[in-house]
């Protein structure tokens, strides 16, 4: 990398790390003509990088090969990259000592790095702006007082646009000036800002902790256990970024995958890895990775629908599979020319046994299954002193005859996911034998049903999709696998979900995120254990680490202490997270009679929408047709997000099932004691309200005629 002279050293005398306004800073003015050159240089770049493309695109034409389709797509790839439009181009600056630790730095200690959204150089290829995700990068994210990593200073810039408002200086090589300094002002800013509806990316204000697990290796099976605002969303997706940054040729072919819970959550994080640069990544829900394929027309009762997320389906499912396969009771003679072979029934059965050990599809099993009887057959004629070509000559016929094809079909048919698994729910009698000793008789009844007359009539339901999906693999194997994949909101996934995202991931290469406090969906998992066990990651092949990120960043101190108080009941053995927004105020009880609730709310909502940008107003399903009706009676313009997916708008009514993983500057909880009444476990219920009670930014507001859970301590 080149070396990059700063517009002027920092201030050696400088005795605390502190903000300076534009009129006293020194370097101001040195620091925006900076970046007003690597803005210039961007577009330069940009500009180049499009005359590439022309070229690239006449290229294809000429010669209308697959390596010009392929230069052409990293082309308008990197084309794409480069249009940042009026996005911070730089977020901070560092500048290495020598004194202190000059081998472990990239340029060998003496150098002046800036910090931003994209590699930035002049036209003579020297580097203006470090990509963040390089190297030389890390220690702006992770360099203390204690352990300066290199380091001299760290400057964090405070921009409105591209200009330049303020400057943070840390002086790392004097301790003093560091400690107790307490979050850099820079980052205050950014981590209270007013939402937009959208999930902006973290990248200028990646925190250590959040650094290490974003620039884990590729081949692991990463877990994040994280509290209410400690940002694991941000983490998985920038460690999406950084893993298409750092392993780009292999990635780029294989694409990474992001599962989130629903599709209002997907628009929600939508645009943070564009705003990174990188468009090598799919989204999508369990449901929608499947549905494309099985049309989704039925319905389960609450009680089926959690029995076919149960891992034991998987056991249910081989079983019937193999079920299917036959011994015949008798020898089978097989002609082969003017001789014939005999297969017993002992020699059909091992050769079974030996196929379905070899732990392949079953579908590819059948051709092990094939050769295994051939062998057989082959050394039967060589031990009546037939000569090997003429064996060879035999056995090769007895492959191709239609004879020897239905014994393998009689045998082992043939199998397919949708006949499979319907006939497994359908047919009573062989749901009984192969679930003997995995369901209950109960439980057996919960998943029968009629089968349609024609499979393409098939009734499917939600939960059917990972049995079809768990059936493929079994059958044919697993189709499209991802260089790496992302699954947020993991908690909630069900066992047989955990394994339609966990057979996606190649090599194991997976992040799974999610908070066990927040576990509120029927089939949710109880520890991250079961969700290891159920992505079926093979240990030995696949390192599993498991991180807890505990500093929240997003809800305010007050607030989340407030909720923090269910966890006792709700997940004990979690780490409550602690706030590093000790200020602000807590959350505002309105405390009314059941007939001036809807008024009150609509009294709150009103004011909540003149202070902020965003305000969620998070009801239980029953309350939300009245609540919606009450707002917009009112002429507040409610936005109701269940309808219409999407959370742009200043007022939005959120139902609380849904309102995981969003954020508002403002949120009104109606009715607290109406989550008790949900059709669910109190658990659930309560840890339903957590989930609310940790979804806003600035202010939080409870409405209730009634009085509050117990477990709720305000």
């Amino acid at each position: 990398m080149a070396q990059v002279t700063p517009p002027s050293e920092a201030p050696e005398d400088s005795a605390s790390a502190e903000v300076a306004d534009h009129p006293s800073h020194p370097d101001l003015d040195a620091e925006q003509s900076y970046l007003n050159q690597a803005r210039t240089a961007l577009h330069a770049m940009s500009e180049r990088s499009k005359a590439a493309v022309e070229f690239g695109a006449r290229r294809v034409e000429e010669e209308v090969s697959a390596d010009a389709r392929i230069a052409q797509t990293y082309l308008e790839s990197r084309s794409a990259s480069l249009e940042l439009g009026g996005a911070t181009l730089a977020f901070g600056r560092i500048d290495e000592d020598p004194r202190l630790a000059p081998v472990s730095l990239e340029s060998g200690g003496d150098d002046t790095w800036y910090v931003g959204r994209r590699h930035i150089e002049n036209g003579d290829g020297e580097a203006l702006i470090v990509d963040w995700r390089a190297p030389v990068a890390i220690p702006f994210y992770r360099a203390t007082a204690a352990d300066p990593q290199g380091l001299k200073l760290r400057r964090r810039f405070t921009l409105e646009g591209d200009v330049l408002v303020a400057l943070f200086d840390e002086n790392l090589d004097d301790p003093e000036s560091v400690v107790g300094a307490g979050l850099p002002d820079p980052l205050i800013a950014e981590i209270e800002r007013a939402r937009s509806g959208e999930m902006s990316d973290i990248v200028a204000t990646i925190a250590a902790e959040q650094d290490e697990i974003i620039r884990a290796p590729l081949a692991e099976c990463m877990i994040v256990q994280g509290g209410p605002g400690t940002g694991k969303t941000a983490v998985g997706l920038h460690r999406a970024a950084f893993l298409l940054f750092e392993h780009r040729d292999e990635l780029m072919s294989t694409q990474v995958l992001v599962v989130g819970p629903n599709r209002m959550f997907l628009r929600y994080v939508g645009s943070v890895l564009p705003s990174l640069g990188e468009t090598a990544v799919a989204q999508a829900t369990v449901q929608s990775l499947l549905d494309v394929k099985y049309r989704v027309r039925g319905e389960d009762t609450p009680e089926a629908h959690v029995l076919k997320g149960d891992l034991r389906m998987t056991a249910v499912l081989r079983a019937a599979a193999v079920d299917k396969f036959k011994v015949p009771a008798d020898d089978q003679r097989v002609p082969v020319g003017a001789r014939s072979v005999v297969f017993t029934p002992d020699q059909i059965a091992v050769a079974q046994k030996t196929a379905l050990a070899r732990n392949l599809p079953l579908n590819s099993a059948r051709t092990v299954f094939g050769e295994v009887l051939l062998r057989d057959a082959r050394q039967q004629l060589l031990d009546r002193g037939i000569d090997e070509p003429a064996v060879d000559s035999a056995v090769s016929s007895l492959r191709s005859g239609a004879e020897f094809k239905k014994l393998v079909s009689r045998s082992w048919p043939n199998l397919g996911a949708t006949t499979l698994v319907q006939s497994t729910l359908s047919n009573g009698s062989l749901l009984k034998r192969v679930s003997a000793d995995l369901l209950t008789d109960d439980e057996r009844a919960m998943l029968h049903r009629k089968a349609a007359k024609k499979a393409t009539e098939e009734a499917w339901t939600v939960a059917d999709l990972a049995l079809l999906d768990e059936a493929e693999a079994l059958c044919v194997g697993t189709s499209k696998q991802y260089g790496h994949v992302v699954v947020d909101e993991a908690q909630d996934l069900s066992a047989m979900a955990l394994r339609v995202v966990g057979r996606r991931a190649r090599k194991g290469s997976i992040t799974i995120l999610g908070d066990i406090a927040q576990a509120t969906a029927p089939s949710a998992q109880s520890s991250w254990d079961a969700v290891v066990d159920a992505l079926g990651v093979n240990a030995d092949e696949t390192a599993v680490e498991q991180r807890e990120l505990t500093v929240g960043y997003r809800v305010p101190g007050p607030i989340l202490d407030v909720a923090n108080s269910l966890l006792p009941v709700t997940a004990p053995e979690i780490t409550p997270s602690t706030s590093v927004r000790h200020a602000g105020p807590g959350p505002i009880l309105h405390q009314v009679d059941a007939d001036e609730l809807l008024a009150r709310v609509v009294e709150v909502a009103r004011r909540s929408t003149g202070d902020h940008q965003t305000t969620g107003v998070i009801v239980t399903a029953p309350q939300l047709a009245a609540v919606f009706a009450a707002l917009e009676e009112a002429g507040l313009d409610p936005v109701d997000t269940s309808k219409s997916q999407t959370l742009g708008a200043g007022l939005s009514v959120v139902d609380a099932a849904v309102a995981k993983g969003l954020e508002f500057d403002a949120v009104v909880i109606v009715e607290p004691a109406d989550f008790l009444l949900l059709p669910i476990p109190e658990l659930t219920a309560l840890r339903l309200l957590y989930v609310a009670l940790t979804r806003a930014v600035q202010d939080l507001a409870i409405v209730a005629s009634k009085p509050l859970p117990d477990a709720l301590i305000l």
